[in-house]
């Protein structure tokens, strides 16, 4: 049995080190938890290397190569002026460009986007792929609002953002509130601002007419199913007759949903902010092709409309499926932090097998800790969900070569990509008892290829 706590052989260590960094970022929580779900477990390397401690490679990494926040202006269908906070953070560059989402939410603050760039980092590192991390974004909501109002503000915060980002330094892409429509918005305001010129590489997410790559929309969710297919397959399972529950019902979720339809599995659960649904019988192609439709036609439609369709499909108002759904495979797309330690405790007792993140730190510190501690195969986000930015890569690349992949072509890649993630993990986080700690490999294996890249360029 694993015994995974805060009080290991470094504790003492590690808890002055999160102490000192918690007196500089009070508020901070989201981040603070990002680094500590880090740091213990890369003190012992960091510790046992004398170049890492030399480089003073960990008092580095906590902190930000640059974090621009500004403010965007613009005007409503009223004509009413409003203002929202913009932000770009980026946390490090050692192996490549700067690279992570944007997220347009009200949640959206400073605390939020540091975690998300330092997780982006150690994400980016796992593909393989020569990519820094950032993030950034807006507490602008776009629920709610005219198309022309998303268009308004996309141009009002491109006019800011475009000050910070370049094909060769900053490559944003989407996040949560940023879909591909909106890309393409942001990418025409950008090249307004540049007076017309055409740099496809300096966004991706974008739609095929406008440089984008083939299966982006479907990356994260299909790289989700790849990876804990591959969890799996370490304990000879796969997903053919397993039950799936799912969180949220974004891009995301609907082509994990699709990807593990494929595989055999039957997915019972979809969700959004107000509640999920759980269908008995299955979310079949057809019953996924009328969420994607509804949701594309309308951005404010509610997963509960599916048992208005579906009578068969039951809906749970203000409920998350974890504490009430029997399932072997849990797949949280929803947003972080959703499952907690009472959330984790169900998942077990209801025989849960594997659980993977679809979301950045979908669970709690002390979630993952019960789901180590009970042998839960769990895939953390940096792992499981780092489909979608390696197809963004991938679309750089494309928009360097100034030619395009075919379908099968990218798929392939695609399933390379998180194969190789899966066999890092296994390398760094394989344990004396066979048992594979993914949430240690993933960490160790993220962080080693950034550290290293730090200490060849002795900066």
């Amino acid at each position: 049995m694993l015994e995974i706590h805060s009080r290991h052989a470094y504790a003492n260590e590690v808890d002055i080190f999160m102490r000192d960094l918690e007196s500089h970022y009070p508020f901070q929580k989201e981040f603070l938890q990002a680094v500590f779900g880090v740091v213990k477990w890369i003190w012992p390397v960091v510790r046992n290397n004398a170049d890492y401690q030399k480089r003073g490679i960990l008092n580095d990494l906590v902190e930000f190569d640059a974090v621009d926040i500004f403010k965007v202006k613009w005007y409503d269908s009223l004509g009413k002026l409003v203002i929202n906070k913009g932000y770009r953070v980026k946390h490090n560059r050692a192996l490549g460009t700067y690279k992570g989402g944007l997220r347009f939410h009200p949640s959206v603050n400073l605390g939020i986007l540091k975690f998300l760039a330092f997780e982006q980092t150690f994400k980016n590192s796992l593909t393989g792929q020569p990519m820094g991390g950032a993030k950034g974004g807006s507490d602008f909501d776009p629920k709610g609002k005219t198309d022309d109002e998303i268009i308004r503000f996309c141009q009002a915060f491109m006019a800011k953002l475009s000050t910070f980002i370049g094909p060769d330094l900053d490559v944003p892409a989407g996040d949560k509130g940023v879909d591909q429509w909106t890309i393409n918005k942001l990418f025409s305001a950008y090249t307004d601002i540049v007076g017309g010129q055409y740099f496809p590489g300096v966004i991706t997410g974008k739609s095929l007419e406008l440089g984008g790559v083939e299966l982006r929309p479907e990356a994260t969710g299909y790289g989700l199913i790849m990876f804990t297919d591959a969890m799996l397959k370490t304990v000879s399972e796969s997903f053919r007759g397993k039950e799936v529950a799912v969180s949220g019902s974004g891009n995301v979720s609907q082509f994990a949903v699709e990807l593990a339809n494929s595989y055999g599995a039957k997915v019972i659960t979809m969700s959004d902010s107000k509640g999920f649904i759980y269908d008995k019988e299955g979310i079949s192609k057809e019953k996924l092709e009328f969420v994607m439709r509804s949701k594309a036609n309308d951005r404010n439609w509610r997963i509960s409309n599916y048992v208005k369709r579906f009578d068969e499909a039951e809906y749970f108002e203000g409920e998350k499926p974890w504490k009430n759904i029997e399932c072997d495979v849990a797949l949280p797309c929803a947003t972080e932090n959703e499952i907690d330690e009472e959330d984790a405790r169900a998942l077990v007792k209801n025989g849960v097998l594997a659980v993977a993140e679809g979301s950045n730190m979908s669970s709690t510190e002390e979630a993952v800790d019960y789901f180590l501690n009970n042998d839960i195969l769990f895939g953390p986000g940096k792992a499981a969900n780092a489909g979608g930015v390696s197809v963004s890569h991938l679309e750089m690349e494309q928009n360097k070569m100034i030619g395009r992949w075919e379908r099968q072509v990218v798929y392939e890649k695609l399933e390379k990509i998180m194969l190789n993630i899966h066999a890092t993990c296994v390398k760094y986080g394989e344990e004396r008892d066979g048992i594979i700690n993914y949430v240690k490999g993933a960490n160790i294996g993220g962080f080693v290829r950034v550290a290293d890249a730090m200490v060849a360029k002795g900066l």
